[in-house]
């Protein structure tokens, strides 16, 4: 009998020690943090493949639980080079939104304000999906953009989905994705 009571208690402090910790968006967002390599695609269309260029992104977080600083480094080319797209982004948690500066040299800034949330459960800060959705441009034409970007471990894949508002058509395409590996 003296035994039973130490091993009721166990029984019964386990499944609250086995529960895993809630992923937020501050907590995916600190999580990518790091230096990525991997492919920018582009889907084809025509021939229904994705074709792509090596990419290297370096995530900063800026210690205040809402700002991260993102640079991107491709290679665009012969005529074009080496491109570096830096872009700023600002997280409001009370309005769930996110807003994003992106900077690249010779061209305009942009400015989107993105709904942004958590999407299924997450089993850890390492295996989560976050989406973002808003309203900008696409190919200089009005559309709903939506960003899905999923971490699996080391490997982390954002897809773009684009909504053009100027046709009949009510149907998410496909645009690009990145496919990154966090570099040790």
């Amino acid at each position: 009998m003296r035994y039973i009571a130490p091993f009721l208690m166990l029984v019964i402090a386990v499944p609250g020690m086995a529960q895993p910790a809630t992923v937020d968006v501050p907590a995916a967002r600190a999580s990518q943090t790091g230096t990525w390599e991997g492919r920018l695609e582009y889907l084809d269309y025509g021939a229904n493949k994705w074709f792509g260029i090596p990419v290297r992104t370096q995530i900063e977080d800026q210690g205040d639980g809402v700002t991260i600083i993102r640079k991107s480094d491709f290679d665009d080319g012969p005529t074009v080079g080496n491109v570096r797209i830096t872009s700023v982004e600002l997280y409001d948690p009370a309005a769930a939104t996110l807003t994003t500066g992106t900077f690249r040299k010779g061209r305009t800034v942009e400015v989107y304000s993105y709904k942004v949330r958590m999407e299924g459960e997450a089993t850890d800060a390492t295996h989560w999906t976050m989406v973002q959705e808003g309203e900008g441009k696409d190919d200089n034409r009005p559309a709903l953009l939506r960003l899905t970007t999923t971490r699996d471990g080391d490997s982390i894949e954002t897809v773009k989905q684009i909504d053009f508002q100027d046709d009949d058509k009510a149907e998410w395409v496909t645009r690009n994705r990145t496919r990154l590996t966090l570099a040790r």
